[in-house]
């Protein structure tokens, strides 16, 4: 992995003390939503490609209603074993607060299959991926449309109108567990509290 690619990443961060993934090898082609109680509650969706998690910070979450344009701003690329992370990141530090693996799974490009087709890093550079996640939540087609250009891009996250596509459900508000740990939001801050304690009473 290019270690430009992470350049703003590990700027931001002191990894030894977030406990925050450095970069290592991933699963691929994967895709990651983690909850994120920051200073603002968000998800980031992540999808990997490219030797890395290219991310997305979704204020709403994703939705399962073809008619929801959900805003997702890009965010710097992250390592591809971050996809695994679930925690504390701790006071003082870049994105402080509880990280939850909210849904994982594989996914595959769309775009492949078009005519003519595109690999993922076309459609990055040309502004709309399409891609069918298989995740433990969500499932089917989803694009992603770059609208803005700048420092910060900003893309929309649309369920495609498929067989998987549902505007009764609406698994942020009703599907409040990780699909790694199977914990809540406050189970994980406890489990780190714990951890903490423990770590504290062995030094």
């Amino acid at each position: 992995m290019s270690k430009d690619r992470l350049q703003d990443y590990r700027r931001k961060r002191n990894l030894e003390a977030s406990r925050e993934p450095a970069g290592g090898e991933g699963r691929a082609p994967r895709f990651v939503i983690q909850k994120h109680d920051a200073s603002h509650l968000h998800y980031d969706f992540r999808l990997a490609f490219d030797g890395a998690l290219k991310s997305w910070a979704v204020p709403k979450g994703p939705s399962t209603d073809p008619r929801d344009k959900r805003l997702a701003v890009q965010v710097e690329d992250h390592p591809l074993d971050y996809a695994d992370f679930e925690g504390v990141i701790p006071e003082g530090h870049y994105g402080a607060g509880t990280v939850m693996v909210w849904d994982q799974g594989g996914y595959r490009n769309l775009l492949a299959d078009k005519d003519p087709p595109k690999t993922m890093a076309e459609g990055w550079r040309d502004g709309l991926l399409e891609v069918w996640l298989e995740g433990d939540k969500l499932r089917g087609g989803y694009a992603l449309k770059r609208f803005r250009d700048g420092d910060k891009p900003q893309w929309l996250l649309i369920k495609m109108d498929d067989e998987q596509a549902d505007a009764r459900r609406n698994p942020v508000s009703t599907e409040n567990r990780s699909v790694k740990s199977g914990h809540t939001l406050a189970g994980i801050a406890r489990e780190a509290r714990r951890e903490q304690d423990e770590g504290d009473h062995h030094d």
